[in-house]
């Protein structure tokens, strides 16, 4: 969870967890290069993203990092929008499935975070389902300085520490804390947590 330079997932639990991506991904990617008539190494050449991985992703061989993902949403930015586009009075309603859903785990193993958000978001707004055992732990390293980061919990007990400085939120409670610096967000108590968290990148700096 991080800007552009630094690439989303920075955090020490982001690198160590595994994105859980479906065969829809690949197949997206396919849909829309070759809609709009590029090879493998044109999109490799526009993203950045090597040939060999891009062929992988299409055929579903393998997870790509959150980072992978927005470089090629990058660039296949102008495509989507002239999907989108096309018929601009059409409703644009898209669904994914819990299957669907990429999951981002902790070093520890208990705390798991879904990514609800949007992939073409990445660089300035991200959210996530976040689900704890108790005792779990998410540590992060900074993100992008001004960056701001909201839990709100929904079950259990949470706890996030900044600077030596903590502070606890309940069901029905929201913690907005500045994530530009090292942080961690605990599960506390003897219950599994429940919690939205949404990171704004890019946010106003706050002195």
């Amino acid at each position: 969870m991080q800007e552009q330079a630094e690439r989303p997932g920075r955090g020490r639990d982001m690198l160590n967890g595994a994105a859980v991506l479906s065969g829809q991904l690949g197949k997206t990617i396919q849909r829309l290069r070759k809609a709009y008539n590029l090879s493998l190494s044109e999109l490799a050449e526009q993203s950045g993203v090597a040939k060999s991985i891009i062929s992988q992703i299409e055929r579903n061989e393998t997870n790509p990092t959150l980072a992978t993902i927005w470089r090629l949403s990058q660039a296949l930015d102008v495509s989507i929008e002239r999907v989108l586009a096309a018929n601009d009075e059409e409703p644009f309603i898209e669904k994914s499935s819990r299957a669907d859903t990429p999951i981002l785990v902790s070093e520890d193993g208990k705390v798991r975070l879904a990514i609800i958000g949007w992939v073409k978001t990445i660089e300035w707004l991200q959210w996530y389902e976040v689900s704890a055992d108790p005792g779990g732990v998410l540590d992060s390293d900074p993100h992008q300085r001004g960056s701001v980061e909201s839990l709100s919990v929904s079950e259990g007990c949470f706890e996030v520490e900044i600077g030596g400085v903590v502070q606890r939120a309940r069901a029905g409670e929201t913690l907005r804390y500045r994530c530009d610096r090292q942080h961690a967000v605990r599960c506390t108590g003897d219950v599994p947590g429940r919690a939205t968290m949404v990171v704004i990148m890019k946010a106003a700096v706050m002195e």
